[in-house]
């Protein structure tokens, strides 16, 4: 006997509940990156290289100090505290945006998570990527991120 089972599809752009983000205080900061990557290997160069994105994409960037963010969806990413909008683009593939620094960091991230997702063939690094687009196709600048992601 067969027992059929039916499961409600979800697409990727469609939760089923809204994901919420919380700032990780500044006591908690040192263990961010082991306590959400530590796993993965090569964990240790993601935060500079966000950075080298972040420079990358945004002429106006010159350092400053980031929040660390954790997602309802086990997801973490981070972002400067700058309150300027920022002026991205992404010469890889001609597309730019105007962002909030948190939409700017999300960006920044995606595309860094997805690297280390390919350089390291990580599953987890794979689920971390999927965690903050599912963020990131909730967020208000969602068309901005996904401009300079694509």
């Amino acid at each position: 006997m067969t027992t059929q089972t039916q499961h409600d599809l979800v697409l990727a752009n469609q939760s089923e509940f809204e994901l919420t983000v919380t700032q990780v205080p500044d006591e908690q900061r040192i263990d961010f990156w082991p306590r959400h990557f530590g796993t993965i290997p090569q964990w240790i160069t993601l935060e500079p290289r966000i950075f080298a994105w972040m420079d990358r994409f945004c002429e106006a960037y010159s350092g400053g100090i980031w929040s660390f963010y954790t997602l309802s969806n086990g997801g973490a990413f981070m972002a400067s505290d700058a309150d300027d909008k920022w002026h991205m683009f992404n010469s890889m593939n001609g597309n730019g945006a105007q962002m909030s620094a948190e939409a700017a960091g999300i960006a920044v991230c995606l595309i860094e998570y997805s690297h280390h997702a390919c350089r390291t063939e990580c599953d987890a690094m794979t689920e971390h990527y999927r965690r903050l687009r599912d963020y990131a196709l909730q967020h208000p600048e969602a068309h901005a991120i996904l401009r300079i992601i694509d």
